[in-house]
């Protein structure tokens, strides 16, 4: 299972995302066709799904 928690840095020097722990919502990827999506520190929370989609922007 992978746990991944990503955040956008307000720093205009580098365009590369950062890994931080303070993320609100982390994505746990249970197995390649599944991700799970909870709220850090809320652990009766959770959203499941087969289907996710990266964002553009």
């Amino acid at each position: 299972m992978t746990h991944d928690l990503l955040a956008e840095r307000d720093d205009e020097a580098s365009s590369e995302p950062e890994f931080v722990p303070e993320t609100p919502v982390a994505a746990l990827r249970t197995c390649p066709e599944r991700t799970v999506f909870s709220e850090n520190g809320n652990a009766d929370g959770w959203i499941s799904t087969d289907l996710t989609v990266e964002l553009e922007r």
